[in-house]
């Protein structure tokens, strides 16, 4: 079974920068896609940036130029870079998987980014 475990979230002030990590149980590599989605409360869980095989990476337009997706194949781990966060960035962030297709069908727990001053 896929497991994915998430880390790196806090609580940072405005203007700030955070890097989220997700460590995979298996070759990050046998992913067709990998990606983190957020959700705020009282709304719709949202993807963030997805990066495929390829590693072609796609954004939301919100945080385009802030964030970057990125992975290590040495170690398993999908990263994401957020930087200029902003009040509305706070969320719990979902890293996800699919293994053979862009459809994501392994998530992790979560990992509460919290912006605030």
């Amino acid at each position: 079974q896929v497991q994915l475990v998430e880390s790196g979230g806090g609580l940072v002030q405005p203007g700030g920068s955070l890097r989220l990590s997700c460590a995979a149980s298996r070759r990050i590599f046998s992913f067709a896609a990998m990606g983190w989605h957020r959700q705020a409360p009282g709304k719709q869980r949202e993807l963030v940036a997805r990066i495929l095989r390829s590693g072609s990476t796609n954004y939301a337009e919100l945080v385009k130029g802030r964030f970057t997706i990125s992975r290590d194949s040495a170690n398993n781990t999908l990263y994401l870079q957020m930087t200029s966060l902003n009040p509305e960035d706070t969320a719990v962030y979902y890293c996800a998987a699919g293994l053979r297709s862009v459809a994501f069908e392994y998530w992790g727990q979560g990992t509460q980014v919290t912006v605030s001053s």
